[in-house]
């Protein structure tokens, strides 16, 4: 049986998109945490944020690791909340082309649903220009996938677009602010893995290349410089990726999140106030 539709609760929609504008050179991804109701209608509540195995910009895998923790945090989310929540969808980003699933996106959206029919697809397409009017937007697709061969036939897998509709919520609750302060953790690993595994790969490299020269010239000052130039130049990468991560992420989301907090004081402390005015008149 199909879904119908998809809710999606307004603050996890914000960590999705805060997660999709992170970055214009790869694909981002995540998980979605809600549950179905009897109308077949998904709610979305939470999101859980993945850590990028492969840095290829057109690639998004989720392994069985992190399928397995997302789906522990979700059994603890329900205990927390008294509701069936299961991790019954997953997101990924589109930076500079369309929001439309590639072929990959369907079939791995198949693969999902033979384990859950209720699994369901987020796509948010983000840093695709509107060259008419020289504007930038972001657009957001729901999709599951169908099956349009005959019976007994290899199957042929469809996108099937979803509606869906971002619901409003006062505050954005634990789970989505947990995910939300993760992000820039998620992203400095990433360079540190990145810079390890270039730091791996040219080590392998010049010490094949150098023993070839070092048996010519009998002499291992080049070796040195080679590798002095190397580690420098790594370097200077990673402290630029970091520094460029501080300046258009962790600091605009430190001041965000710091205005959420003076907003909730102020509103702490009227209702402290409107709580001892009652007070006041219950007593007189």
């Amino acid at each position: 049986m199909a879904i119908s539709c998809v809710h999606l609760k307004a603050g996890a929609y914000m960590v999705c998109l805060t997660h999709a504008l992170s970055t214009e050179r790869e694909e981002i991804m995540g998980l979605c945490i809600g549950e179905v109701d009897v109308n077949r209608v998904v709610h979305i509540v939470s999101v859980i944020m993945l850590r990028r195995s492969d840095k290829r910009k057109d690639r998004v895998e989720i392994s069985p690791e992190q399928l397995t923790h997302a789906a522990s945090q979700a059994e603890r989310l329900a205990l927390q909340t008294g509701k069936p929540l299961r991790v019954l969808g997953w997101y990924h980003s589109h930076p500079h082309i369309t929001v439309w699933p590639s072929h990959v996106d369907v079939r791995t959206q198949a693969m999902y649903q033979m384990m859950d029919e209720g699994f369901v697809g987020l796509i948010f397409s983000c840093f695709h220009d509107d060259k008419t009017n020289n504007l930038g937007h972001v657009t957001v697709t729901c999709f599951q996938s169908t099956n349009q061969s005959p019976e007994g036939e290899p199957p042929m897998y469809e996108r099937l677009e979803i509606p869906f509709h971002i619901v409003r919520n006062e505050s954005i609750n634990e789970p989505c602010l947990n995910a939300l302060i993760q992000l820039p953790r998620i992203l400095h690993d990433e360079e540190e893995d990145a810079y390890n595994q270039a730091q791996l790969v040219k080590s392998n490299h010049l010490d094949v290349h150098n023993r070839a020269e070092m048996d010519q010239l009998n002499e291992g000052n080049m070796v040195c410089d080679n590798r002095i130039l190397n580690d420098v130049h790594n370097s200077a990468v990673f402290t630029k990726s970091v520094c460029h991560q501080l300046e258009v992420l962790t600091g605009p989301l430190m001041q965000c999140l710091q205005s959420r907090l003076e907003k909730n004081k102020h509103i702490l402390e009227s209702l402290n106030k409107e709580k001892e005015s009652i007070l006041q008149q219950l007593s007189s």
